[in-house]
């Protein structure tokens, strides 16, 4: 099988059925997110504890496969990480998205690293790229509290 084909499956599976689509139970960090041009919405729950550890996290939203996709593998990796260390995943993966061809960080089990590098094909086409960061600057600002809403319009990629 083709990287090119295991990446295509990988978000087909994520994007046909994703993983921690609920809201959490007594979440305590939320935020929402809207990509006008593709109607991506997402809404990330995130619920951490005394240390700063993701104990839960999920979304609730509808949008295109990528976007889905791209939810399902976030939540799938943030859970259990600690607050620093999920700002740094997320900071990799935008890295990867925009400029680099690699996720670098070390907190991540080389099967994680694949997942992520499945959205790295978007960076052909701009319009999608909006759609696969969506997800991860909501959970940012869920975790900072920066913003009400994140607009897909209004941030930087």
């Amino acid at each position: 099988m083709k990287l090119t084909e295991l990446y295509q499956e990988i978000i087909l599976d994520h994007g046909k059925n994703p993983r921690n689509l609920r809201k959490t139970e007594n979440f305590n960090k939320d935020a929402k997110g809207y990509n006008p041009l593709c109607g991506d919405k997402v809404h990330i729950y995130l619920k951490l504890n005394e240390n700063k550890k993701v104990e839960d996290v999920s979304f609730e939203g509808e949008g295109c496969a990528i976007s889905m996709a791209s939810a399902s593998i976030m939540t799938d990796l943030v859970k259990g990480k600690e607050e620093n260390e999920v700002k740094e995943i997320v900071e990799d993966f935008l890295k990867m998205i925009k400029e680099t061809d690699q996720i670098n960080t070390k907190l991540l089990k080389d099967d994680e690293k694949t997942k992520l590098m499945c959205l790295s094909g978007v960076k052909q086409y701009p319009m999608r790229v909006k759609c696969a960061t969506l997800s991860w600057h909501t959970l940012t600002s869920a975790i900072d509290k920066s913003q009400n809403e994140i607009n897909s319009e209004k941030m930087e990629i």
